[in-house]
């Protein structure tokens, strides 16, 4: 009988009855114990699993890392496979695409979180350039030294600084673009820190 794969399931290949008897053979012995039985089959399996898991989070990296979680819960879990419910590989699909799916909400909750992480910070008025120019000079001197920078960059950190204005209040209190407000801070900061001889 051929061994070539026949049909699909959710876009990974079915073995033909062959194949697919004798990876159930090889994942039930993998339950007793038996480490080349597993080793065979994640030879026999791997790569369709690994394209399946691919297509879904599109990244080599996360892929990769995926099927071997994919992989080390079927060594734990392989007395679980019931053969009378589907193939070893389907089995080992179905595990793929769920772990493919969980990694792709939880990348996708990072980076949210990620997101309202710059956001908050962002609006917070706070800079360590602030905070070394206030710890080593008093004030005093800062509102002298504030008199060299430009007008626009001097009222944009007087704002922030004098007034507590976040860098979205700045921008409109302005009239300009907030990636504009935000560049005027800090070269106003940055101008600041080097004529008060702050080291970098």
């Amino acid at each position: 009988m051929s061994d070539r794969p026949t049909g699909r399931i959710g876009g990974a290949p079915v073995p033909a009855p062959g194949r697919a008897e004798e990876q159930a053979e090889l994942l039930r012995r993998a339950a007793g114990g038996d480490e080349d039985a597993f080793a065979r089959l994640y030879d026999a399996t791997s790569g369709t699993v690994h394209g399946l898991v691919l297509r879904l989070v599109r990244s080599p990296e996360l892929a990769a890392e995926v099927v071997q979680e994919v992989y080390l819960m079927a060594w734990q879990q392989a007395g679980r496979f019931d053969a009378a419910r589907g193939t070893a590989l389907a089995w080992l699909c179905t595990m793929a695409h769920r772990r493919g799916v969980d990694r792709i909400r939880q990348h996708q909750r990072d980076r949210d979180r990620d997101q309202q992480y710059e956001s908050r910070r962002a609006e917070t008025p706070s800079d360590s350039t602030w905070s070394e120019v206030e710890q080593s000079l008093d004030s005093e001197e800062v509102r002298a030294r504030l008199g060299e920078l430009s007008p626009l960059q001097r009222e944009a950190v007087c704002l922030v600084y004098y007034r507590g204005c976040s860098h979205r209040q700045v921008a409109e209190h302005l009239a300009v673009p907030l990636g504009t407000a935000k560049a005027r801070i800090r070269d106003g900061l940055n101008n600041l820190r080097s004529a008060l001889g702050v080291r970098q």
